[in-house]
């Protein structure tokens, strides 16, 4: 299949190889040079505007944030590049009002608008391991599923309304951040009684709660280390952000998330933004006056 991909970040370019391993032709567009010239070697066609890559077949992006997909596709000309009859897979985290934005504008240019928001960090992005969350077009799903076939473990399919995916992973994230929150602060509690934090994790994680989230982020905690982030802090806050929003959109109220929201700023504001969100382990020691 001739695809486009743009946004080659961490998650973005084990995808593209993944899908160079499968046999596909991927044109790839990123605002920074870095990432191209390993791609290039694996097979990829690196282009000069985020309109080029998009004219393809289908066209998958993974890009930051509502800003930067504004940016590459309202500003920089990857909307004008799509070509009617082709399928624009997102698999970014996005808002549910950009979701709904950018359906419609596909809409208008006869272009199927498929949202696939994924769950899985880079090592499971690099191993074709992800869980994919999509909703859109019944016929463009079926079409782009052999996609996501190379590059996740199972598709979830949650209906045709392009919002609806971002609010199941948005749903998704703020269960993880609250799980990220509550072990930092019972390891916190545990050390305020003189539990060393690796041995309370130990014991919660073979016990309790034996499932990844609390198993993966509790050994970052365990050993105080968050660099190089697997999900930047400042990405964290992002998603609560987007949480709030989807949250107030449904008139559902969101009291953790309001909580985590605060929590993940003061981190922001003691220099964590780079680190990996499990660093609000750091959060609640400071709250205690352990660091």
């Amino acid at each position: 299949m001739e695809l486009g991909f743009i946004g080659l970040g961490t998650m973005g370019a084990p995808m593209v190889l993944n899908l160079l391993k499968a046999g596909h032709r991927v044109r790839v567009w990123n605002r920074s040079s870095a990432p191209l010239e390993a791609l290039i070697t694996a097979g990829a066609e690196a282009v000069d505007t985020p309109a080029l890559a998009a004219q393809a077949e289908v066209l998958i992006s993974m890009l930051g944030d509502d800003t930067a997909i504004r940016s590459v596709f309202l500003d920089s000309g990857a909307l004008e590049g799509l070509q009617a009859g082709s399928v624009h897979i997102n698999m970014s985290t996005v808002s549910v009002a950009l979701a709904r934005e950018l359906s419609a504008l596909h809409e208008s240019r006869g272009v199927d608008y498929v949202s696939a928001p994924v769950l899985g960090r880079v090592d499971v992005a690099a191993a074709g391991n992800l869980n994919i969350l999509a909703s859109g077009p019944a016929e463009a799903l079926a079409r782009v599923q052999p996609l996501f076939d190379v590059l996740g473990r199972k598709t979830w399919h949650f209906g045709e309304a392009a919002d609806v995916a971002c609010a199941a992973k948005l749903s998704a994230n703020l269960m993880v951040a609250s799980a990220i929150e509550s072990l930092a602060e019972a390891s916190t509690l545990a050390g305020g009684y003189g539990i060393s934090r690796a041995a309370f994790i130990d014991m919660i994680t073979s016990t309790l709660f034996p499932v990844p989230v609390y198993q993966g982020y509790g050994k970052q905690m365990a050993d105080d280390t968050f660099e190089p982030a697997g999900f930047k802090l400042s990405l964290g806050l992002k998603d609560v952000r987007l949480v709030l929003e989807a949250g107030e959109a449904a008139q559902v109220p969101l009291p953790f998330a309001s909580v985590l929201k605060d929590n993940l700023l003061d981190g922001m504001a003691h220099g964590q933004a780079d680190q990996d969100w499990a660093s609000l382990s750091r959060v609640s020691d400071r709250r205690a006056g352990v660091k």
